[in-house]
């Protein structure tokens, strides 16, 4: 039986006809070209209006009012997005495919709880107050939780089932540690309020530096995994068939998520649906193929990302809508969409 499904599962990663890849590639260059120009909207419009020579100005000519506003303030939150985003849909991408659960996202196994409860423990009860602080504070703790995530998930010997359990009911735990602590502490409670809503308001270029070393780390070792993910895919006897090293490929799976969510968390706070939608959405047009999913995903989720960050500044003027509010407005009616399809599709 396994000896008859092993060339029918092989046939859903081998390589793509040449006009699949060619239309694939165009894909990737049409979502280019989308995530530019969605940039220059973050850069040209924010809360305060400028007019496009005003922004021309303050980029390139201007270090006075336009060129604070516009190069101090927009260009260091718009890169900052980029990244945060595309650190965001590769872990949901990564993550999805660890838990074979095409609705997971980074919040299942607990990344987020975990940066939460560090953060409101650092300024609670150690006193911190600046975000240089927050980024390591909240790295440490999504990187404690995603270990413990791993022990309690069985190590070695760690399924999708146990991992996703176990990531559910430390979340559960942590957030309700954070909200009894908020509660208590008024001082908290007004220093996390913007954070835990995610926001990329703060960003700075120190902050950009800070966690760029943890994003690209995290990349390279999303893309190194790709493809035993593909097979993994397939059930746990094929994998091993086609000569994958599963517990590896699950430690390294859990340390790329970590790492990416983790410093994401840490700059910005806890953002959802971001790497739930975009990489199911990049799922239905490129097949089950990592090696497709993660390039598409990288790109496309800043283009959300920033998109809602967009919509969030426009809508509330002169003041802003948190885009960790606008994703979770977006993301709440698309995932149960996606649940309802799930669903009628079964039936």
């Amino acid at each position: 039986m396994l000896v008859d499904s092993v060339p029918e599962q092989r046939a859903e990663t081998a390589p793509a006809p040449p006009t699949r890849r060619a239309i694939r590639s165009l894909g990737l260059l049409v979502a280019v070209l989308v995530l530019l120009l969605v940039a220059v909207a973050s850069i040209a419009i924010g809360a305060k209006e400028l007019s496009l020579a005003q922004v021309w100005h303050g980029l390139f000519e201007d270090t006075g009012t336009y060129g604070d506003v516009v190069v101090g303030e927009r260009v260091s939150r718009t890169v900052l997005g980029l990244l945060v985003g595309a650190a965001l849909g590769l872990s949901g991408s990564v993550l999805q495919a660890l838990t074979r659960n095409p609705l997971a996202d980074p919040g299942l196994l607990g990344i987020n709880a975990g940066a939460s409860a560090a953060v409101v423990t650092a300024i609670t009860y150690l006193g911190v107050t600046s975000l240089t602080g927050y980024v390591w504070f909240a790295f440490l703790g999504a990187a404690a939780v995603g270990a413990l995530v791993w022990f309690l998930g069985g190590s070695r010997g760690a399924t999708p089932v146990r991992l996703a359990l176990a990531g559910t009911a430390l979340s559960a735990a942590l957030f309700g540690y954070v909200q009894a602590v908020m509660i208590m502490d008024k001082a908290a409670l007004a220093r996390m309020r913007f954070w835990t809503v995610g926001s990329l308001s703060s960003a700075t270029e120190d902050t950009i530096w800070q966690v760029l070393p943890f994003l690209v780390a995290g990349t390279l070792l999303s893309f190194a995994v790709a493809r035993p993910l593909n097979a993994m895919a397939m059930g746990d006897d094929t994998a091993k068939a086609l000569g994958a090293h599963l517990n590896r490929t699950r430690a390294l799976s859990m340390l790329a998520a970590t790492v990416l969510c983790g410093a994401a968390t840490a700059a910005c706070g806890p953002i959802v649906f971001v790497g739930l939608m975009v990489p199911h959405v990049v799922r239905s047009f490129t097949g089950p193929d990592m090696r497709w999913i993660m390039p598409f995903a990288a790109i496309l989720s800043p283009v959300l990302l920033l998109g809602s960050d967009v919509l969030g500044r426009v809508a509330a003027r002169p003041s802003e809508v948190q885009v960790g509010i606008i994703t979770a407005i977006i993301g709440g009616p698309v995932f149960i969409f996606l649940v309802r399809r799930r669903r009628t599709a079964q039936l």
